[in-house]
């Protein structure tokens, strides 16, 4: 397995109907003038001036993130789930390494549970280097796991190079043609990931930055209260290290550079102020939607809400697809998605699973200019509990790029038409147990509400 499967997406507040303009938050912003405070809204806050490629599975994204590395000056910082230790994620490591024996600052944040193997590993490699790991909710037993906050991972690609260049997409530190759970595998999984410039980067850097600082703050606990107990100003040390683990708000404004004029939002998904901001700014999307829905997702399984919206496009005449998995990597996942075949089947949706590999790619496109890659799945995990985080794109150009490789991705999938044995009564039982156990989940994990 590369990732743990994602329970189901919670039932937000009924929407308003379709708009056929985009929401006040989501409109493109003044040409030159970039407000960064892009924490404090709770929609996309999209900005001109960036360049945005896309990147195609680890085979594309390792070389051009090492390359960055290898150029760095000043500071790298990265945050992922999974960071293994085979070849492909040597080289990384070994870039990482290199950069901090020249002077270069390198952070590096993995989840505990995702990365929990690799881990002796990966201390060993960074001995005496200068990289300074540190571990998001590190798992010393496996009872650790019971508990609620432990339920909530940190699920981000990210990586930042001198404030200057990030990638932020689904793809993990860990060989395109391995999976944890099954092995070495004969097709690379598909998956993507996007290398953006420009005014983007900055809010990339504020999260990584502060997953890191979240993550180090229990470590580094002692040292703190030490150096809070010797600080002439007490209050002042508190602000600072209350600033380090949060998302700050800046007020920086950058302008926007006239070879560059593609707009882009970067959003999270996290337990403060962002709670939603990812699955919004999917349902904001599929609303304005006049010819197409195209979404792959490894784990899908949306609440009323999302499923709701992707209906009413069906009925104004928009054809949505949905990529989902054809080769199980978690037999349970699986069993989540085909709960919803034939509610979905009923309403014109088109389904497809992916047949030539492991699917593990997040991205969505609506109609010619909208595009979204990231680390969040369709499910509770991914729109109500881990840490996630997307680059949604306005722009025709990358639309067409990335469409062109989800249509490759459809011809080596099979289309499903029926819904297989879940049907009639098998299919409400079906429905039932899954949705018992997405509200279980949710609860022991903490969240409220229905779903």
């Amino acid at each position: 397995m590369t990732e743990g499967p994602l329970p189901p997406a919670p039932a937000v507040a009924p929407a308003p109907a379709a708009a056929p303009t985009l929401p006040p938050a989501e409109a493109p912003p003044d040409p030159g003038h970039h407000d960064l405070r892009w924490y404090l809204h709770p929609r996309a806050l999209f900005t001109g001036g960036n360049r945005v490629r896309l990147l195609r599975g680890g085979d594309e994204m390792f070389p051009a993130m090492c390359d960055a590395i290898e150029r760095s000056r000043d500071e790298v910082w990265l945050a992922t789930y999974i960071f293994h230790h085979d070849a492909a994620a040597k080289r990384v490591a070994d870039a990482l390494a290199a950069a901090a024996r020249r002077g270069v600052r390198v952070h590096v944040v993995v989840d505990g549970f995702g990365s929990m193997s690799a881990l002796p590993t990966l201390q060993r490699w960074w001995a005496g280097s200068g990289v300074r790991l540190t571990v998001f909710r590190p798992v010393t037993n496996w009872r650790a796991l019971l508990q609620p906050e432990h339920l909530r991972r940190l699920h981000q690609k990210l990586c930042v190079v001198d404030a200057e260049v990030a990638y932020v997409g689904g793809i993990n530190i860990i060989d395109d043609r391995h999976d944890l759970r099954h092995g070495p595998t004969a097709e690379p999984r598909l998956d993507f990931a996007v290398e953006v410039r420009g005014p983007v980067v900055a809010p990339v850097l504020q999260t990584t930055q502060a997953m890191w600082h979240r993550a180090s703050f229990g470590e580094d606990w002692p040292d703190q209260m030490r150096a809070l107990a010797r600080a002439a100003d007490p209050l002042a040390r508190v602000r600072a290290l209350l600033r380090e683990v949060r998302i700050v708000a800046g007020d920086s404004v950058l302008a926007e550079t006239a070879d560059a004029p593609m707009l882009a939002a970067f959003v999270v998904r996290d337990n403060l102020r962002q709670r939603r901001a990812i699955e919004r700014a999917y349902i904001d999307a599929f609303r304005r939607a006049r010819t197409r829905i195209d979404l792959a997702s490894p784990y899908f399984y949306p609440g009323r809400q999302f499923r709701r919206t992707l209906r009413d496009a069906v009925q104004r005449g928009v054809r949505v697809r949905l990529l989902l998995q054809g080769k199980l990597d978690y037999r349970i996942a699986g069993f989540a998605a085909r709960s919803l075949y034939t509610e979905l089947l009923s309403r014109g949706v088109h389904i497809h699973e992916y047949q030539a590999a492991f699917l593990h790619a997040k991205v969505a496109l609506v109609d010619d200019d909208w595009a979204t890659v990231g680390s969040s799945n369709i499910d509770p995990m991914s729109l109500l509990l881990n840490l996630e985080a997307n680059v949604v794109v306005r722009d025709p150009d990358f639309t067409r790029e990335l469409a062109a490789e989800f249509d490759r991705a459809i011809a080596q999938s099979r289309e499903v038409t029926r819904p297989g044995l879940a049907q009639g009564p098998w299919a409400v039982l079906q429905r039932a147990v899954m949705a018992w156990l997405a509200r279980l989940y949710l609860r022991v994990a903490g969240v409220g509400g229905r779903y």
